[in-house]
């Protein structure tokens, strides 16, 4: 018995001289609780004027104090960590509302369905996702990946296992046939992925069904698609293909479940009807009517317009074979048409929330969609609001994202130059936070 208790004791004994390093290691990262920042030009609120040297203090990933001027970090906590952002621009981390993190649109787009394994294709969200974070989007709504892949990797995010962007993971309801449904394949395989999809559904009380479902599963957002869609690999146009008590009993559904409701939709007819529905935000919204523009703003829905992606497509149609010849087509119209009718509903004021389709687009140039919507009319300060402060209200996450003020989480980026004089500055991000974590310095 003493051999036993001698032999355990032993065992005990270098388990905790092998762990005594780790824990060490790990009891001064938690010392370490307090950081602060530096900024040389800090915009805290988008749409209010930046401030010049200003202090910012962190604990435990999120902002607790702000000074005028650059405060001693030995007078805040003995054991601040002090980020020099002097030279730097600081603003809140960036929000991108329609993402795609599990694939980027290409000619090899067909032989990975049939070969890449699910655990593969995992791997590669991840890079995407991170290559995301590293071009200063700490948060970002994905809508319309294979779901349980996605909700994996948000719930891994908000557990701290791995770093990457805050995740809003939709998940797909749609029509037999329509644009959230399987196109371009040979029927066989078409049938044998159908049985795998439980949200493709006809009539009001079927999309109710499929819309419980997938929120059962782990939905954070129902993603419909109210009309046809470019990327959609048949000619079934990009008219409204859901019918209206269908889009009523999916919103009515998700509502009652805590859930909102977003909408692809191109054409009028399924804009307007999507609106009426009660959708909280319009993805494209290609070609909104005056009627749609004043749905819009009675009911307070966003806009995510998606430049980057109608940009995309038109230059894939013109100068690659990577799109179907329906394909090719309809990039050709609704791409070249974003730019003007987006115009017209910022100024008519419709609310305006960052997107870009990015998976569409390659994931990491998000900020080009600044350039885009610049291009169209919207200057700089508003086109930052949609990514920051009109994106948070859309996510109902303006209580702790969206701006640098005390109470609110510690998601901050930083570049050279001031991206109010030229959006570009944006493409490159040299600083970035989230949750209190260095990501990029």
């Amino acid at each position: 018995m003493n051999l036993i208790r001698s032999a355990v004791l032993g065992a005990v004994a270098v388990t905790q001289a092998l762990l005594m390093p780790a824990q060490q290691a790990w009891a001064s990262d938690a010392a370490v609780s307090t950081t602060v920042i530096h900024a040389g030009t800090l915009l805290a609120i988008p749409g209010e004027k930046p401030l010049k040297a200003q202090t910012l203090v962190i604990r435990d990933g999120v902002i607790t104090a702000t000074f005028n001027g650059y405060e001693d970090p030995a007078r805040i906590a003995k054991d601040a960590k002090l980020i020099d952002l002097k030279d730097q621009f600081v603003l809140p981390g960036l929000m991108d509302m329609h993402v795609h993190l599990q694939g980027e649109l290409g000619p090899k787009n067909d032989s990975e369905t049939l070969k890449m394994s699910n655990q593969l294709m995992q791997m590669r969200s991840y890079m995407f996702a991170m290559r995301t974070l590293n071009a200063g989007f700490t948060t970002v709504r994905d809508v319309g990946s294979s779901t349980q892949e996605m909700y994996a990797m948000r719930d891994a995010i908000n557990s701290g296992w791995i770093d990457g962007p805050r995740i809003i993971a939709a998940a797909f309801v749609g029509i037999t046939g329509g644009h959230a449904d399987i196109s371009g394949i040979k029927p066989e395989f078409m049938e044998f992925l159908d049985e795998q999809n439980h949200t493709v559904c006809d009539g009001p009380y079927d999309c109710r069904r499929a819309t419980r479902h997938a929120i059962k599963y782990g939905a954070d957002l129902i993603k419909i698609t109210s009309t046809g869609g470019v990327l959609t690999d048949r000619a079934t146009g990009t008219g409204q293909q859901m019918e209206a008590d269908e889009l009523h009993e999916v919103v009515l559904a998700a509502q009652r479940m805590g859930r909102k409701v977003t909408s692809h939709a191109h054409q009028e007819d399924g804009i307007v009807a999507a609106l009426k529905a009660g959708v909280a935000s319009i993805e494209h919204g290609t070609y909104a009517s005056d009627d749609a523009i004043e749905l819009f703003k009675e009911t307070g829905a966003y806009l995510v317009p998606t430049l980057l992606a109608g940009d995309t497509v038109v230059q894939m149609a013109r100068n690659t074979d990577v799109l179907s010849e329906w394909q090719k087509a309809k990039a050709l119209r609704v791409g070249a048409d974003m730019q003007g009718n987006f115009a017209k509903a910022y100024k008519a004021g419709v609310n305006i929330a960052f997107g870009t389709d990015s998976g569409v687009s390659k994931h990491g140039i998000n900020a080009q969609e600044f350039l885009l919507m610049h291009k169209a009319g919207m200057p700089p300060m508003e086109a930052i609001k949609t990514a920051t402060v009109n994106a948070a209200a859309l996510i109902d996450m303006s209580d702790s994202l969206g701006t640098l003020e005390v109470g609110k989480q510690a998601d901050i980026i930083a570049v050279d130059g001031s991206p109010l004089d030229d959006l570009a500055e944006l493409l490159d991000v040299d600083f970035v936070m989230k949750g209190g974590k260095v990501i990029k310095d």
